[in-house]
């Protein structure tokens, strides 16, 4: 399971666009909007130090919050941000309703276990990074703050795949028709160390 859910206050906006969305930012709020769920899309103004708190805090767009919008309470998961290229702070979020039983597309991140156990690694192969996150098919309800990698017994050459993955139950990658590679164990620029390197081949 995710992190844990959070509340989040909010009031809805009856004007949009840019000169409402300056006024908001000088009052220490952000525009955003939550759709889906086969209803209108609602207009809404957040606090601006709430939700950046929750970015940097990691897990925002895998975590199932509550928005209470002048007292209604709608369940949402996070869909994107825009962040201010300058500044960094953020400009706008994008909610999606949803229920228990909804089905989302969620980027969740990779970690990486056992380099120790790793062959390929105690040889001087370096750990090359494809995919730091997988999109994977989940219920809102039960998504994963992360999905593991385990390096154990792996060689320089030998990459971790989809396959190697043990997913979350209820869960399932968005790329379906290959076995994608995560990560690989690459020659160091300097080359293994050569006796390591034999010991590797045996």
């Amino acid at each position: 399971m995710s992190h844990d859910t959070y509340e989040l206050k909010a009031e809805t906006r009856e004007r949009v666009g840019k000169g409402s969305s300056r006024e908001l930012r000088r009052n220490g709020l952000i525009p955003a909007v939550i759709y889906g769920d086969k209803q209108a899309p609602l207009a809404i103004a957040i606090s601006t130090k709430e939700v950046t708190q929750r970015i940097h805090a990691g897990g925002f767009k895998t975590t199932v919050a509550t928005i209470d919008v002048n007292g209604e309470k709608i369940r949402v998961l996070p869909k994107d941000y825009q962040l201010d290229p300058v500044r960094d702070f953020t400009m706008h979020v994008d909610f999606l309703r949803v229920s228990g039983n909804t089905h989302v597309v969620v980027e969740v991140p990779v970690h990486f276990v056992n380099e120790e156990k790793s062959p390929g690694i105690k040889a001087g192969g370096v750990l090359n990074v494809v995919r730091h996150a997988v999109e994977l098919h989940a219920l809102a309800g039960d998504i994963p703050e992360f999905i593991t990698a385990d390096l154990a017994g792996l060689k320089v050459g030998d990459g971790v795949h989809i396959s190697h993955v043990k997913l979350p139950k209820g869960t399932s990658p968005v790329i379906a028709d290959r076995d994608f590679t995560i990560a690989t164990i690459a020659v160091p620029a300097a080359g293994v160390k050569e006796e390591e390197a034999e010991a590797t081949e045996e």
